[in-house]
């Protein structure tokens, strides 16, 4: 299949595909007489897995890693716990980061009501101090 099927089958765009692939974390693909890239089922497989990491908000330097370790099946898996537990790290800290601009928000929502006019706002006094 060309890129063009693959963009549609896998929901990524053409721009995104070609990205992955000068990244390194697709495999490059063959090519036809007429120079356009070919892809088969592995390479179906391969765009689900950098998808995946990336819906689990994976940098790609870590993706890269796994990829690495993906092909080296004899290898200890201590490597890719501890990069799990990393990103799991980083996405408390933002949950936290999250919970705590909820409370300042929810406290701009109550500085004012919405009979003021933009000279008495609550929120934009709020905002300057």
């Amino acid at each position: 299949m060309k890129i063009g099927q693959l963009s549609k089958v896998s929901g990524c765009s053409i721009q995104t595909i070609r990205y992955y692939e000068k990244e390194g974390l697709l495999n490059v693909p063959s090519r036809s007489e007429g120079n356009f890239r070919l892809y088969d089922e592995k390479s179906i497989k391969e765009l689900e897995f950098v998808k995946h990491c990336r819906s689990l908000d994976i940098p790609l330097s870590d993706i890269k890693a796994l990829l690495v370790l993906k092909n080296k099946p004899e290898e200890s898996c201590s490597s890719i716990n501890s990069l799990i537990a990393n990103q799991l790290d980083l996405v408390n800290k933002r949950i936290r980061e999250l919970k705590t601009l909820k409370s300042e928000l929810q406290i701009m929502k109550k500085a004012c009501s919405s009979g003021n006019t933009v000279e008495s706002c609550g929120i934009l006094t709020s905002l300057n101090s």
